[in-house]
């Protein structure tokens, strides 16, 4: 089977309500989303007051109040709505978030400029012959279990392209998570349209000076791992964890398409460009 079947029927099998991006028009009802903490539960209070509250499957958008891993997890819990997302920053790191204001708010929803991403689809294969499928809208990560760095084959489009990787892991990361983890492993930033994928190894020991590699995102990879026995690894797509697998496959799944929106002059493409520069 060639590497574009191969892909298209992992697609096809993984594909269920698949997603797609609503036409934006009215803005009327709008879900408001919060984290735990203090500072959003007070932020959303504010603004339920101000603008009521929908149900995310009825709204024209949500709006989400927290951080940039709130961000993450309303992403993944809309993921096939296709209803876009737009954040703002009551918490920690926010990254993906605008700024906070209760004021017009309807207004800056209108005038958003719109970011499409779709997410990495991973189809981990544990030691006892069972599939874990989840998705990534930042990365899929490969980690040594134990003591022992891990040994792994990487293979992509069917061509194996590194016969021995011995690190503490590899992932591959998305345009939207190329400045999350994988920047902290020392991964190259991608701007959010660039169509590549980085496969970024982490604290690799064999070929120590090896530092990754850009795909094309319709790239079909496969990492294998050589002594799973001995060298246990565990896959994590985002948050989602599969321990003791044998062989991960990932790939760009185009059926999803997810919105976030921006304030005009501080979309995701200008926040990572500026962040290439120490902004």
């Amino acid at each position: 089977m060639s590497p574009s079947a191969r892909r298209d029927r992992i697609i096809q099998d993984n594909s269920a309500g698949r997603g797609g991006s609503k036409p934006r028009g009215d803005v009327d009802r709008i879900a408001f989303v919060a984290s735990t903490s203090t500072e959003a539960q007070a932020a959303l209070a504010q603004l339920v007051a101000l603008y009521g509250n929908h149900d995310s499957q009825d709204a024209d958008v949500v709006v989400a109040l927290g951080g940039d891993g709130l961000m993450l997890q309303t992403l993944h819990q809309n993921m096939r709505s296709g209803t876009p997302i737009y954040g703002m920053h009551r918490g920690t790191v926010g990254f993906l978030m605008n700024e906070y204001s209760t004021v017009d708010l309807r207004t800056r929803l209108k005038a958003a400029r719109e970011t499409v991403i779709h997410p990495l689809l991973m189809r981990a294969t544990d030691i006892y012959g069972e599939a874990h499928i989840h998705h990534a809208i930042n990365e899929v990560s490969l980690f040594r279990q134990t003591h022992q760095a891990a040994r792994l084959r990487i293979i992509i489009d069917e061509r194996e392209r590194m016969s021995e990787l011995v690190a503490d892991g590899v992932m591959v990361a998305t345009p939207a998570g190329s400045t999350a983890y994988n920047l902290s492993a020392q991964g190259p930033i991608l701007p959010i349209n660039a169509q590549l994928l980085a496969l970024t190894p982490i604290s690799p020991f064999r070929p120590r000076r090896w530092r990754g590699a850009l795909l094309p995102d319709n790239a079909y990879v496969v990492i294998e791992v050589l002594e799973v026995d001995k060298r246990p690894v565990a896959a994590v797509a985002d948050h989602d964890e599969a321990r003791d697998v044998r062989r991960v496959e990932v790939l760009s799944d185009k059926t999803i398409s997810m919105s976030m929106l921006f304030d005009p002059g501080h979309s995701l493409e200008e926040r990572i460009l500026s962040e290439q520069f120490g902004g």
